[in-house]
């Protein structure tokens, strides 16, 4: 195993390490016999040069024929890209993650700056803390976001920031600019981004609270993790601004509204219940 060489979706080259796919099905809540059976198929199959999406679909698939609610949880990051093709889910859903952990929030807000007017993806207030932050959206699980991001966020958030300090009662708040990413940072947009005191949020970044983590701790799976829906279901719910599986738990009736068959939204439904079920 520790001879053989994997394709990352960068295009990097890496060793294989197994243990990677034990945690990521342990973190999918996939119990110690299928984590084993798994863990020995794919130690027959992967071979030099294999690509880690051919071993994530092998696993997924394997998977999902023992448990839909670990597959479901398996595929999040995945389920994160499938926030698209626009990126506007990917800030409601930013919106929505902010929201629970106690924050005010809007979504595609016009703000004024000291020179120009921003677009500004999410607005986050909390007590005497203000947030500006900028959701940047990839298809690509490849794609990162690098300096030019950071850089360019800072220089718009200081725009904004000095606006916000003639406002009445920001004298004494905090402000801060962010990034939110479903990919990652390349080293030197952290490097800057840390520098100039960014936010900065990716998948698996800061480590231990990435959003991988805070969707595990909020129960706040999209729902584009569902495996009993179909891809233009999903999209259906997205185009009505539904992004997460807690709002199809709470609101049934959507299922009526995009057309799914009664007979279907039992399974539905309850994988929706149990994805909401926060660790």
């Amino acid at each position: 195993m520790d001879k053989i060489t994997i394709i990352k979706a960068s295009g990097e080259k890496a060793p294989f390490q197994m243990e990677k796919v034990r945690r990521s099905l342990e973190r999918a809540g996939a119990n110690e016999i299928t984590i084993n059976e798994i863990v020995k198929n794919i130690e027959d199959i992967v071979f030099d040069g294999m690509t880690t999406k051919k071993i994530y679909q092998m696993a997924f698939k394997m998977l999902k024929r023992k448990s839909r609610v670990s597959a479901s949880k398996y595929k999040l990051k995945k389920a994160l890209m499938e926030l698209g093709p626009s990126g506007y889910p990917f800030e409601k859903f930013v919106g929505k993650l902010l929201e629970h952990e106690g924050f005010q929030t809007q979504v595609s807000s016009i703000i004024q700056g000291s020179c120009v007017t921003h677009e500004v993806d999410v607005i986050a207030q909390k007590d005497k803390k203000h947030y500006m932050i900028e959701c940047k959206y990839h298809s690509d699980q490849g794609r990162f976001c690098n300096v030019k991001i950071p850089l360019y966020i800072h220089s718009r958030f200081l725009d904004v920031e000095k606006q916000w300090e003639k406002q009445q009662g920001h004298k004494t708040k905090f402000h801060q600019g962010g990034v939110y990413t479903n990919t990652r940072f390349t080293t030197d947009a952290i490097q800057y981004g840390t520098c100039v005191g960014l936010m900065l949020t990716s998948w698996d970044y800061p480590e231990g609270n990435g959003l991988k983590e805070r969707i595990d701790k909020s129960g706040l799976h999209p729902l584009t993790s569902l495996t009993t829906l179909t891809k233009a279901e999903k999209s259906k719910l997205l185009d009505k601004g539904i992004v997460l599986c807690k709002e199809l738990h709470e609101t049934p009736t959507l299922l009526n509204e995009i057309g799914i068959d009664k007979t279907r939204h039992k399974k539905i439904l309850e994988d929706s219940e149990a994805l909401c079920k926060n660790h």
